[in-house]
């Protein structure tokens, strides 16, 4: 009997120890699987390791780079914008797409200013308290503005802050992100998907330099969006935020925008400056490092602001020139310039502008204000650089039997008085 009683404790035992180990490795694949969801976004996420000193990220004596020709960085894709006219001053593989991480966060800001209240109340949920990678360290129901959410957002990057403004204007992440798409449509962004309000790296979640500069050349046009962009430091409820923007410290200029780094993605900077009242925007993406992407902005900035210059090309309201009326109590009417054009070109450029002018010859009256006449068009060796419409300046009535018998009489009068 005892010898049963021990083969059975034994059996027992042993079952016992398969259980523990099995309980172990089932906690163990937990553990492993919490890793892989949120530690990896910790070592791989957005804006990891981005708090070194900024004074040691770029070398401010560097000359400024002035040669004619463009520079060679070490960004996988890059452009330089001009923010009034929209012309490309630089760019490489800027068409192509690509990660962006938190570079995302421009669209979520200002889908957010454009559809929240800064001075709503946003009670922080678990999940955006839990999200991985750059964050503000927001804990569940804390309670903070919209306002200070973005900021905390586009200052520091705050991951947690991102998901936190997107639950509160869309009511969830998923119904944000599709207003941040529907956004990307509405500005004509046929290269750019989103997937998340953050940026953290995930399937199909996209866009290209060129289309980030135009999202950001919108976004700048807020006032909101600016101030916040270009802010260095900032104290929020319960936190002193600093920029993860190095560029705002070392670039002359420099006024926004943000910074963005996921493995997949690498060093990404979209920066815009200003220098004798002329916005820039620059974007680079893919960079292997932090000094990279700030030395590969400062490069291609200072290549823009060297070689271009802004011309007033045309003035709207200002006569180009006037135009025939057929029976119109007018003979002419003027045709004035629709819209500015003010351009950045370089001298070589300029040299080479050829301005073009089309235009109707005659216009039959009734002649009402602001009807399309005619284009100016600016073209550099043959390629289009810019346009405008040209449209009546002003109205011209048509003649009536009055009109006619009074023209008649006068030149009887005429002749009579020569006679």
């Amino acid at each position: 009997m005892a010898n049963y009683l021990n083969i059975g404790c034994g059996i027992l035992l042993r079952k016992s120890a398969v259980i523990k180990s099995v309980i172990s490795t089932f906690l163990c694949i937990l553990i492993l699987m919490h890793q892989y969801l949120y530690g990896i976004m910790y070592a791989e996420g957005d804006e990891f390791n981005e708090n070194e000193p900024l004074k040691e990220v770029i070398n401010i004596e560097t000359d400024t780079y002035s040669g004619a020709e463009p520079p060679k960085i070490s960004a996988g894709a890059a452009v330089v914008l001009d923010t009034v006219s929209g012309r490309i001053l630089y760019e490489k593989n800027a068409h192509s797409r690509r990660a962006m991480a938190s570079t995302t966060k421009i669209m979520t800001a200002i889908v957010a200013i454009e559809n929240g209240n800064l001075d709503d109340r946003v009670t922080v949920s678990r999940r955006a308290a839990s999200i991985g990678g750059s964050v503000i360290n927001l804990k569940t129901g804390e309670e903070l503005t919209l306002r200070e959410l973005l900021y905390g957002m586009l200052v520091k990057s705050g991951n947690d802050a991102a998901i936190a403004v997107a639950e509160h204007v869309g009511g969830t992440v998923e119904n944000f992100v599709e207003m941040m798409n529907k956004k990307a449509k509405e500005l004509g962004l046929k290269d750019t998907a989103f997937k998340n309000p953050h940026g953290l790296d995930a399937t199909g979640h996209y866009s290209t330099a060129y289309e980030l500069a135009k999202l950001t050349q919108y976004a700048l046009k807020n006032p909101v969006f600016s101030e916040m962009a270009g802010t260095q430091s900032i104290h929020i409820t319960n936190r002193d935020l600093y920029t993860t923007n190095e560029m705002l410290s070392v670039y002359p200029g420099a006024d926004g925008v943000k910074t963005g780094y996921t493995g997949k993605a690498g060093r990404c900077l979209v920066t815009s400056a200003t220098k004798d009242g002329w916005r820039i925007i620059s974007v680079v993406l893919n960079c292997p490092s932090r000094s990279a992407r700030a030395q590969s902005s400062k490069d291609i900035l200072d290549y823009a602001f060297s070689n271009y210059k802004i011309y007033n090309l045309a003035q709207a309201g200002e006569e180009e020139r006037s135009i025939n009326v057929h029976r119109g109590k007018k003979n002419k009417v003027p045709a004035v310039i629709m819209k500015d054009i003010k351009i950045p070109l370089t001298l070589a450029e300029k040299e080479k502008l050829k301005k073009t002018i089309y235009y109707k010859r005659t216009v039959n009256a009734p002649v009402y204000k602001d009807i399309e006449v005619g284009e100016i068009r600016f073209t550099i060796d043959g390629k289009l650089i810019a346009k405008t419409g040209l449209k009546t300046g002003d109205e011209v009535p048509a003649k009536k039997y009055n009109d006619y018998l009074g023209e008649v009489l006068n030149a009887w009068y005429s002749l009579i008085r020569h006679d």
